[in-house]
């Protein structure tokens, strides 16, 4: 579901704006890759705010507890968003960067549980503190950007592992056909603004430009 699709927020002067703030990085980080830059959204200070703001209209009367973050780029809305709905954050991170007591093995203390995800280019994976998240609370995955969603799909296996109920899952960029959507396991899923396309940038001969969002 897409924000500008909603009657409130048809023509919304706000989504045009964020998608304006958002900077498109030709062949980074490779060719044919058309990178979608959030930096410069975070130095909008209204655009940023407007970004949050919507999230939390949204999401303020659903009794959500859980405001789950993917890391990297999900750190950067979810807390804003938690603290203004009231509910707590949590990060979803990648292997090894939770703390715990000792590394070989993580004792009680510091234990994670995990869940793999495949990429384009390989396998990755995320983990959440035991604990962190306890049995029957409503649950918000958030991160900048979805394309297949691999990396969605991860993070509401991991949140439901754990006895959350995944309410929905946002991002502020995405595509209108998500290629890995039925895997969300039936979640919604909410997005602001769709990728944006460089103009007057081509190609190298030969290749196809592409949206680039992981």
């Amino acid at each position: 579901m897409f924000a500008g699709d909603q009657n409130g927020l048809q023509g919304d002067p706000r989504l045009k704006a964020i998608s304006e703030a958002i900077r498109v990085v030709p062949h980074f980080p490779k060719p044919g890759i058309m990178f979608q830059d959030i930096t410069t959204l975070l130095l909008d200070h209204k655009a940023f705010k407007d970004t949050v703001d919507i999230f939390v209209d949204r999401y303020r009367d659903m009794g959500i507890s859980v405001v789950a973050g993917v890391e990297a780029r999900g750190f950067l809305f979810g807390p804003s968003i938690a603290l203004a709905i009231g509910a707590k954050f949590v990060p979803l991170r990648k292997p090894r960067k939770l703390p715990g007591i000792g590394l070989l093995p993580r004792c009680a203390a510091g234990e994670v549980i995990s869940e793999s995800y495949v990429l384009e280019y390989g396998k990755d994976c995320l983990e959440m503190h035991v604990g962190a998240v306890q049995p029957g609370e409503r649950a918000l995955v958030i991160d900048d950007l979805v394309a297949t969603g691999g990396t969605l799909s991860a993070a509401i296996r991991l949140l439901e592992r754990a006895g959350a109920h995944v309410v929905e899952c946002a991002c502020v960029v995405g595509l209108r056909e998500v290629k890995g959507q039925p895997g969300l396991n039936g979640k919604p899923l909410y997005i602001l603004v769709e990728p944006r396309q460089q103009i007057n940038c081509s190609a190298p001969s030969g290749i196809k430009l592409i949206v680039h969002l992981q």
